[in-house]
C-alpha cells in the first residue's frame, strides 16, 4: 500500500507559475486518448466498498499527450514517470538530481526540464519534473499544486468529470452542497478543521494519498477516549520507502455539518508530518478512502474554501 501524499520537491527545486493567458480547455478527442488500461473512469474513481478511488487530470506536456497524471493536492510539485520522458524525448543522461520527499521518506531523483504543461485553465511554463519511481496504478505521474493559487478544482465522482478552472467570483451556495472554510498551511496545503472521536484536529486534504492518516499526537489523545485495538499497516511512498503504522478503525470524522463513519485511520510520526512541521497537535491526512466517498468535491484555492455535496443513496 502506498501515498503519494508529497511528491514534493526539496525548496531549492523553484515551482513553475502560472502563465498569463489562459490556454484553450481540452477537447473531447484529446480526452480520448488518455489510456485507461481497464473499464472504470477516466477522470474521477469513487471510493466503493472493494476499492479506493482515485482522480486522474489529462495533461498535455509540452504539447503532447494528454497524459494522465495522478490530481495531488498533497503534493507541492509535479513529477513523471520514466516512460512520460522518453515518450517526449529527452534524455536522462544529462538530467540534474533533486531531493524529493514523500509521505514515507526522501531521495534523490533526475529531474527533466518542460516547457510548458496544460490542463483546463491550468497553464505552466519553463519548469523542472522529477522522475520518479512507477507506483501510480495505471497513472503517468502526478500533478502537484504549484500552479493553483488562483484555480479552482470540481471534481464529479457521478459524472466522472474533473474541471481546473481559474477561480472567478463566489461559490454558489444551495444544491445540497455544504461549504467550509479552509486553512493555508506551508507548502501550498489546504486543510479543514475537523472533529475526531471528539478531538479537535487539522485535516490535510490529500487527494493523492489512497489511505488516511493520523500523526501520533491524534492518536495518543484518541487512546485517552479508550480508542486502543489496532493493526499493523505498511505504507509505501513516492521513494518507495515503506513505514510501518497502526490502523485503528476511526471514530466519527465531523467535518463541519458532515460526519463520516466507518472509516479507518493508519497512525505513525510518518516522515511528511516532520517535514510539514505537524508533529505536535493532532493531524490527519485525509485520503481518498475518505474524500473518494462524495458526490462532488470543489477546492478552491483563492477563496479558500471547499464544497462537498454527499453521494446520493
Amino acid at each position: 500500500m502506498w501515498s503519494t501524499a508529497a511528491a514534493a520537491a526539496e525548496p531549492q527545486l523553484s515551482p513553475g507559475t502560472a502563465a498569463a493567458l489562459t490556454p484553450p480547455l481540452i477537447t473531447d478527442s484529446e480526452l480520448s486518448q488518455v489510456v485507461v488500461e481497464a473499464p472504470e473512469p477516466r477522470f474521477a474513481a469513487p471510493t466503493l466498498r472493494d476499492r479506493i478511488g482515485r482522480i486522474w487530470a489529462p495533461v498535455l506536456i509540452n504539447g503532447r499527450g494528454p497524459y494522465r497524471l495522478v490530481l495531488d493536492t498533497g503534493a507541492t510539485h509535479s513529477a513523471i514517470i520514466p516512460a512520460v520522458a522518453d515518450s517526449l524525448g529527452i534524455s536522462l543522461a544529462r538530467a540534474t538530481q533533486v531531493r524529493v520527499t514523500g509521505v514515507t521518506g526522501s531521495a534523490v531523483v533526475p529531474t527533466v526540464a518542460v516547457d510548458r504543461m496544460e490542463v483546463g485553465d491550468l497553464s505552466m511554463d519553463s519548469t523542472l519534473l522529477p522522475i520518479v519511481a512507477d507506483v501510480f496504478g495505471g497513472a503517468q505521474g502526478v500533478l502537484g499544486t504549484e500552479g493553483l493559487s488562483d484555480k479552482r478544482i470540481l471534481i464529479d465522482f457521478g459524472r466522472d468529470r474533473v474541471l481546473i478552472l481559474r477561480s472567478r467570483g463566489a461559490l454558489e451556495r444551495g444544491g445540497g452542497f455544504t461549504t467550509l472554510p479552509l486553512r493555508q498551511l506551508r507548502d501550498h496545503l489546504v486543510a479543514l478543521d475537523v472533529v475526531v472521536g471528539g478531538i479537535r484536529a487539522k485535516a490535510v486534504i490529500d487527494t493523492g494519498a489512497q489511505v488516511s492518516i493520523g500523526n501520533s499526537a491524534l492518536r495518543a489523545a484518541l487512546e485517552r477516549h479508550g480508542r486502543k485495538e489496532v493493526t499493523n499497516q505498511e505504507i509505501e511512498g513516492v521513494t518507495l520507502d515503506v513505514a510501518r503504522g497502526e490502523m485503528m478503525q476511526a471514530p466519527p470524522i465531523e467535518v463541519g455539518n458532515l460526519r463520516f463513519t466507518g472509516m479507518y485511520i493508519t497512525y505513525g510520526d510518518m516522515y511528511i508530518f516532520d517535514r510539514w512541521h505537524l508533529l505536535r497537535d493532532p493531524t490527519l491526512v485525509l485520503g481518498m478512502d475518505v474524500l473518494g466517498t462524495v458526490d462532488v468535491l470543489v477546492i478552491d484555492y483563492r477563496l479558500r474554501e471547499l464544497q462537498i455535496r454527499l453521494r446520493p443513496w
